[in-house]
């Protein structure tokens, strides 16, 4: 049975121990690893969040200490107290393994059921099992040593930006509801019965309002919550370190973000970080690369074949470049041994982003093959080649349609056949890139309205003001992402500052002046008394741990995290609650929980 510990204190930490240590008594406690019974020896692996101990028991050592030993399993949580001393059989693949504990005393302070799943490193566990018995996946040592990482990367951005002025300032969890955007999670309010605070999908507006303050500098690591469909790598709730200045322009902010990001690199990893960064406006991304967060760490840029084309007598091409679309392919180098299969393979894949299809056209070293040849004069043929940049033994896949699919599925194609041809197995490099200049709305043929590219708070570029009643898909944003590895890392811009301007956002956004003002009077209000110019970023603090954990999993780097349907299956939440409490609220459920 457990026992208390009865003033027993440690004094060390199991991993901590080394070969200067020896001669000294001491006292460690944590879980059992493992148990080796070697007839007059007990041998345990002793486990504490610092790394692993043997402790050996023996009837010489201690004879009641070596028979209760023989009675614990794995996970059992126990104190051995004993002297450090030179290990016989040395382990010199573990830090302490020049080292064991001789126990002179043992106590057992819990007792553990066989676990569901075992306590080790790499372990390969179904992932419902592992999120519903998350505490057991939290002792692995892998696991562990990603949160140790996580409070590192947050204490060096907290030291970073305090050394440079900033004050952590914590805004509302329960907040209004602006629905423009991803769905806000709603509270209901018991004191004003129909209606509901919303948690906050960023501190966008306070710390806005914190500027008009004259805090000067802010920043905050936050939580925010989303209720959108999930992908692999999103979760409903998240971390973002948010970051507002005052009387700054892009490269200010920019500027400041990139030592941000090469300190906290630097103290967590040992990794130098150049800076700055590359910038590259969102036009020539999207181009060359199909994307606005591109990985770099590669080439294959997309080539541009409609003037080679635009006068071809393939319907396939001719058609799109006369209804204002483009033709522009990938060159994969070496690819012209691909197989038909892999190519028809590729062709299916960039149908799921609405692409017709794929032509391909192998250039090998005595021949030209490509099921479009025939369509194509000679001089087409060898304009196709110079354009696309191809060499004897290179794979030219292209694909004709308007621009937004024509890029969209060759971006997502070069990620692909990268990940095919393992172009970045043992790429271990660190490359970032500026995102600037985004067109600062969208048009949305659905709704028949502009909506806002990042949010209504984001300001134009002064040159494109004047384009915001005739032309709005034409205005740039003053806003920039910071790209790693073809994951958006962090992204803000400049903020609108001016009643006016802000105001003529929201018509062009469809507002009419008063939803503006029922929406984001207090915003609106604040503008009147002198604010100043304005701007900041948010980082996603998951996606930043990811990076530096080197996982690809964001669960790995959140405590408890939520299964892909936003569920949690340790504490089994969302989950009906009671009647009374909903009587309370005033709230009628006119749909039975489905569980």
């Amino acid at each position: 049975m457990g026992e208390a510990l009865k003033g027993l204190k440690r004094n060390t930490m199991c991993g901590e121990l080394r070969e200067e240590h020896i001669g000294t008594k001491f006292t460690v406690m944590g879980w059992v690893q493992r148990k080796r019974n070697l007839g007059g020896l007990v041998f345990i692996d002793l486990r504490d969040r610092t790394g692993i101990l043997q402790v050996v028991f023996g009837e010489k050592i201690n004879t009641e200490a070596f028979h209760k030993s023989d009675s614990v399993k794995p996970e059992y949580c126990i104190a051995v107290t004993g002297e450090l001393v030179k290990r016989e059989s040395v382990n010199a693949g573990m830090p302490t393994g020049m080292v064991e504990l001789k126990g002179e005393s043992i106590k057992i302070l819990s007792e553990s059921e066989t676990p569901p799943i075992y306590i080790k490193e790499g372990l390969d566990a179904a992932e419902n099992i592992r999120l519903k018995y998350r505490y057991l996946d939290l002792r692995r040592p892998d696991m562990q040593r990603i949160f140790f990482i996580r409070h590192k990367a947050a204490k060096a951005i907290r030291d970073f930006l305090d050394d440079n002025g900033f004050l952590e300032v914590e805004t509302p969890m329960l907040t209004k509801s602006t629905p423009e955007g991803a769905r806000d999670y709603l509270v209901p309010s018991r004191n004003y019965p129909g209606m509901f605070y919303a948690l906050p999908q960023s501190p966008q507006l306070f710390k806005q309002l914190l500027m008009v303050s004259g805090f000067d500098r802010y920043f905050q690591i936050v939580k925010c919550f989303r209720d959108e469909d999930l992908r692999a790598n999103r979760q409903p709730e998240f971390t973002q370190v948010d970051i507002e200045l005052s009387f700054v322009e892009e490269d200010d902010v920019m500027e400041l973000n990139e030592k941000l990001i090469a300190h906290v690199f630097k103290k967590v990893l040992n990794k130098e970080i150049p800076t700055p960064f590359r910038r590259m406006p969102y036009r020539e991304a999207m181009e060359k690369y199909g994307s606005d967060k591109p990985d770099l760490r590669f080439g294959m840029e997309i080539k541009d074949l409609t003037d080679a084309v635009k006068n071809s007598e393939f319907k396939v091409f001719a058609e799109a470049v006369k209804s204002g679309g483009s033709v522009r392919a990938l060159t994969v180098k070496s690819g012209s041994t691909m197989g038909r299969k892999d190519i028809d393979r590729l062709g299916e894949f960039v149908k799921t982003y609405k692409a017709k299809g794929l032509a391909w056209i192998a250039y090998k070293e005595d021949e030209i093959k490509s099921p479009i040849a025939k369509f194509l004069t000679e001089e087409e043929m060898k304009n196709i080649i110079e354009k696309a940049e191809a060499e004897t033994g290179d794979l030219i896949l292209i694909v004709a349609d308007k621009n937004s699919v024509v890029l969209q599925s060759l971006g997502a194609l070069r990620l692909e056949i990268a990940k095919k041809l393992e172009l970045l197995k043992d790429n271990n490099e660190f490359n970032f890139v500026w995102i600037t200049e985004f067109p600062l709305l969208e048009y949305d043929e659905e709704e028949g309205r502009y909506f806002a590219a990042h949010h209504p708070f984001t300001a134009p570029m002064e040159e494109d003001i004047k384009y915001l009643d005739s032309d709005p898909g034409r205005v740039r944003a003053k806003a920039y992402d910071m790209v790693l590895n073809g994951e958006e890392l962090g992204g803000g811009s400049i903020r609108i500052h001016d009643t006016d301007l802000q105001e003529k956002m929201f018509r062009v956004l469809g507002f009419t002046s008063e939803s503006a003002w029922e929406r984001f009077g207090f915003l609106l209000e604040a503008f009147k008394f002198g604010p100043p110019p304005h701007g900041g970023l948010a980082f996603g603090f998951d996606r930043m741990v990811m990076f530096l954990a080197d996982t690809d999993n964001i669960k790995d780097v959140i405590a408890f995290p939520k299964n892909q349907n936003a569920f949690c299956n340790l504490t089994e939440a969302p989950n009906s609650v009671d009647e009374k409490q909903l009587n309370e609220l005033g709230i009628e459920i006119n749909q039975k929980p489905n569980k």
